[in-house]
């Protein structure tokens, strides 16, 4: 077939598999919306920003596990997508961001709404491309979907001068190859880490990301239960292990529950599963898991060392990795291990006031009534901590959210992009209102398309995390923290097409909930519940940056502190 270059876009997109794309359209790009115009095979999203379009494109990929595309054009149009790129990388996600850029003779001329995208985005992508012939265009195509799923995942940039997406060039349809995940281990490596986990007396499992991405969560159980040992999570790794399962103790870090640092601290070996060791993980690295050896297995091998160092690491597949372990190991049990950290879930449970109504409570409810069954989204700050400790997330790709990088703003266009991959699950996004204020234009996008995501804003009043902090830290100096403005956000929500309900009180959420859940089920369209909680309600546990994990405090804690002063 002779086709254009902005047709041959397109017919690589369908030989992805790819369904829908969340863009912004503007001079450069045009010949490919012109395209787009005649091809009915692919949805696209107007998002109302760019920014938005790469969170939904990243949320489409976490939610069903296939690349996310988005589309903008040059200059500010490419620039607005960094910060969702950026998201992207941070937290190993397949997208595929295509630009356009000014023609080849303007390129490198100051020209209006030219920028070197690739060069802004080089250390945050897996890969960047220029496209400057027509003729190698189909194959940049194909290679980019390729390395951003392949191996680790994570994004790739594809810019195309103007000129290409007019040029024309034979095209010849092209089944994508499989992907193949080269093994870098061997039977001894897999023997040798066998031995380790039948030697250790207290072994404790730290599951990150990469059991997500991975697929690994059947295997993983099967993994835990023979080796009977107590598992906990990252932020990313939420619904990898079954949160209600009697091995799980929940998450681990600066707000990981008290059972899972101590039990990391007191293991005798630590296996880090899919996992980065993150400083929000860690803590102060001279103390994490002193009497501890390490067991690292994950796919990336620049992971493998990086922050803290292992006794012996796999590099490969976590899923299939953890198959091959399962099999070459004896089942095990560790008794009284078990019990002791069953001990600590009982002796330090994760608690809230009562009293009055809080984000714990809220969220509560929403696993209540949801059956634990939505796919959640989040963005940043203490609302986020307190959905990845009280929503029991017992499925991988239900907890959408911004780890790496935090990025405020991030969870309504993630919520859009979810909702459009997974049709038929109840979508939800947490957020907090400074984040809200952030990226609440996207309100906008789901009620033009009838995308029927519920919107709940932890309503403080201020900067709650950052709030936290200075309470904490800042002799209570609260700089620039508080939002004090006269914004209606139930107003808001109404102007850009939503339902919206406010709740105050405690009893009013359950109903509140109801029916944001009826009006986005029956009338297909978006809700916001602006839901007004408590200035001074801070999130504990709470690790102190640089403080050892093994120190995390919680509100008696504090309580018992102040007493004795």
């Amino acid at each position: 077939m002779l086709l254009t270059g902005a047709q041959i876009v397109l017919e690589c997109l369908k030989e992805q598999g790819v369904d829908t794309v969340f863009g912004y359209p503007g001079g450069t790009i045009l010949n490919i919306y012109d395209a787009l115009y005649h091809e009915k095979s692919i949805t696209h999203i107007l998002t109302s920003h760019e920014q938005g379009a790469a969170h939904a494109a990243d949320g489409y990929a976490r939610a069903s596990g296939k690349t996310g595309v988005c589309f903008a054009t040059s200059g500010p149009g490419s620039t607005n997508l960094v910060t969702g790129i950026a998201t992207a990388y941070m937290d190993s996600v397949p997208v595929v961001a295509i630009t356009c850029n000014v023609g080849l003779p303007l390129l490198g001329k100051d020209t209006f709404q030219e920028v070197d995208i690739n060069g802004i985005t080089m250390p945050i992508t897996k890969h960047g491309f220029i496209v400057k012939d027509v003729r190698v265009l189909a194959d940049t195509i194909r290679r980019a979907f390729h390395i951003a799923a392949n191996g680790r995942p994570g994004p790739v940039i594809v810019d195309i001068t103007k000129d290409v997406t007019a040029a024309t060039c034979e095209f010849t349809v092209t089944k994508p190859a499989k992907q193949k995940t080269e093994k870098k281990y061997t039977e001894e490596d897999i023997r040798l880490a066998a031995r380790m986990i039948e030697k250790a007396k207290r072994p404790f499992l730290y599951v990150g990301g990469g059991a997500v991405i991975s697929g690994a969560s059947a295997v993983l159980k099967r993994f835990a239960e023979t080796a009977d040992a107590p598992v906990c999570d990252t932020l990313m790794g939420k619904g990898a292990f079954d949160g209600n399962h009697p091995l799980y103790t929940g998450m681990i870090g600066m707000h990981g529950t008290k059972a899972s640092n101590l039990g990391v601290s007191k293991c005798d070996l630590l296996i880090a599963l899919g996992a980065r060791f993150s400083d929000r993980v860690v803590g102060n690295v001279n103390a994490f898991a002193k009497g501890a050896r390490i067991l690292h297995i994950d796919i990336d091998a620049a992971e493998i060392g990086k922050n803290v160092r292992a006794d012996h690491a796999i590099t490969g597949d976590l899923k299939q990795v953890l198959t091959e372990l399962t099999k070459a190991m004896k089942p095990l049990k560790h008794a009284s291990w078990v019990k002791e950290i069953a001990g600590y879930k009982t002796r330090f449970p994760l608690a809230y006031p009562k009293d009055h109504l809080t984000t714990p409570y809220l969220i509560e409810s929403v696993y209540e009534l949801t059956k634990g069954n939505a796919v959640i989204t989040t963005d940043v700050g203490q609302h986020q901590m307190w959905t990845a400790q009280y929503y029991r997330f017992s499925k991988p790709r239900t907890f959408l959210t911004s780890g790496g990088l935090g990025t405020m703003g991030f969870g309504l266009g993630a919520c859009i992009g979810a909702k459009m991959a997974r049709p038929d699950a109840v979508c939800i996004n947490i957020t907090g209102d400074g984040c809200f204020r952030m990226n609440m234009q996207e309100l906008a996008t789901a009620s033009t398309y009838g995308i029927p995501v519920i919107d709940i804003i932890s309503d403080n009043g201020t900067l709650g995390m950052v709030r936290q902090w200075q309470t904490l830290m800042y002799k209570k100096h609260y700089s620039q923290t508080t939002l004090s403005s006269h914004v209606d956000y139930c107003k808001v929500a109404e102007g850009l097409g939503c339902a919206a309900i406010r709740v105050t009180k405690k009893e009013e959420v359950k109903e509140a909930l109801k029916k944001a859940l009826h009006i986005a089920k029956t009338k297909r369209q978006p809700v916001v519940i602006d839901c007004v909680v408590g200035l001074d309600d801070s999130v504990f546990p709470f690790v102190p940056p640089g403080a050892s994990i093994a120190d995390a405090f919680d509100a008696e804690d504090l309580k018992k502190k102040h007493a004795k002063r």
